[in-house]
């Protein structure tokens, strides 16, 4: 089947100030589509868009807050009348022994993980239906399958969002909406909040970290399958990884 051109698709993107979001945006205006940016971070928004001209706009968005993620897909209503693409890229982990974790970093990273998930999806869906080639697409983790110490809480919203994309892919197949999940290994992002750079550099030294731009070729490379071809989950790791 021939892949399907994305010029003039629409996208929208959260946790896109940064990482893999902000990698994909660029990916996805290099294709033609034109995309809608979303995080907390509006400043650094403002200056991808300033890189990337009129096929991006900011929308400052906390997805954690149902009333901000109402605005935003309105705002994408108003302006385009539908949407191809939403990317659920937004997400955080605080690393610790769950013994001493606090439920307000609980509270954070469920809200960004799994709630901004699930508000960011239920309204995207009518701007989703009648559009041919329609995608979900979410990162979750390797932590989706697989428990990691340290991250307890962190792997119980991974494991959540496998497990809704699962069942949001059956209901949403028969209105031609496809969904499907990336579970990237570790990568050189912004992503671990109370870790730091170096501990982060160490640890994805030893990994051999995936890059932002790999996890985004993998989002395109779904999104571009033919209208009819689903690409349910993508399990992303360097070939180094999985070589004999």
């Amino acid at each position: 089947m021939k892949m399907q051109d994305l010029t003039g698709k629409v996208a929208v993107i959260t946790g896109a100030s940064s990482g893999i979001g902000e990698a994909a945006a660029r990916l996805l205006v290099e294709e033609g589509a034109k995309v809608v940016l979303a995080a907390r971070r509006k400043e650094r928004l403002d200056a991808l868009v300033e890189e990337l001209g009129d096929s991006a706009t900011a929308i400052g968005c906390d997805v954690g807050d149902p009333g901000e993620v109402t605005a935003l897909f309105e705002a994408v209503r108003e302006r385009f009348g539908g949407l191809d693409l939403l990317f659920n890229n937004a997400g955080m982990g605080v690393n610790g022994p769950f013994a001493d974790s606090k439920p307000e970093d609980w509270k954070t990273q469920i809200d960004a993980n799994l709630y901004g998930v699930l508000y960011c999806s239920q309204a995207a869906i009518p701007l989703l239906r009648g559009r041919p080639g329609a995608m979900i697409s979410s990162v979750s983790s390797v932590g989706g399958r697989y428990g990691i110490a340290g991250w307890s809480v962190y792997n119980a919203t991974k494991f959540a969002v496998v497990g809704f994309h699962d069942a949001l892919r059956k209901e949403l197949g028969p209105d031609g909406i496809r969904v499907s999940v990336i579970e990237p290994g570790a990568v050189w992002t912004e992503w671990g909040h109370n870790v730091s750079e170096e501990a982060m550099r160490e640890r994805r030294a030893t990994v051999d970290a995936l890059t932002a731009e790999d996890v985004a070729q993998a989002l395109v490379y779904s999104f571009a399958q033919h209208p009819r071809v689903l690409v349910e989950e993508i399990l992303v790791r360097p070939v180094k990884q999985i070589a004999p």
